[in-house]
């Protein structure tokens, strides 16, 4: 599985997830190309959150989707204004399931909410049917926008 954070006219990227955890890569097709390692993720910020699904409190951990964001050139910062407003992410999963968010909603100068790329639940690897990679999202009443079996993130910008 890989996971692509890709420019439809903005950037993609790829992570690379059916390799072990500490081999996961992340390809960045843009400018400029840059490629993460899971050495990259060790060494990024780690957080943990908790997130309801289904009158269940589960805990996750992984590294905020705003960081990886911001390290693969997303306009994020002083750079989220004017015409970057809009810009979205689109999360899709291995089997398909699509999940649009807007990069408002991940830049601390917009937002307190949390999203999170988790690769542990309750202190263990994501399972296969849950991972590696996941999306979970602090806050939501319904666990929808959760997405499982992260396998590609686009970063759009619309175009008039």
């Amino acid at each position: 599985m890989r996971l692509i954070l890709a420019a439809l006219p903005l950037f993609s990227f790829v992570l690379w997830a059916q390799i072990p955890a500490s081999k996961v890569v992340v390809q960045v097709a843009g400018k400029p190309e840059r490629i993460f390692t899971g050495d990259d993720f060790s060494r990024m910020p780690r957080h943990h959150l908790s997130a309801k699904e289904h009158d269940t409190t589960i805990e996750y951990d992984g590294v905020l989707l705003r960081d990886v964001l911001e390290k693969a050139g997303a306009p994020l910062g002083k750079e989220l204004r004017g015409k970057a407003l809009s810009t979205y992410v689109l999360a899709t999963a291995r089997d398909g399931y699509a999940v649009v968010y807007t990069l408002t909603e991940m830049d601390a100068a917009f937002t307190d909410s949390e999203i999170l790329l988790a690769d542990h639940v309750k202190g263990q690897p994501l399972s296969e049917t849950q991972g590696p990679f996941r999306i979970v999202v602090a806050g939501d009443k319904k666990p929808a926008r959760s997405l499982r079996m992260l396998e590609r993130i686009d970063v759009v910008q619309l175009r008039k």
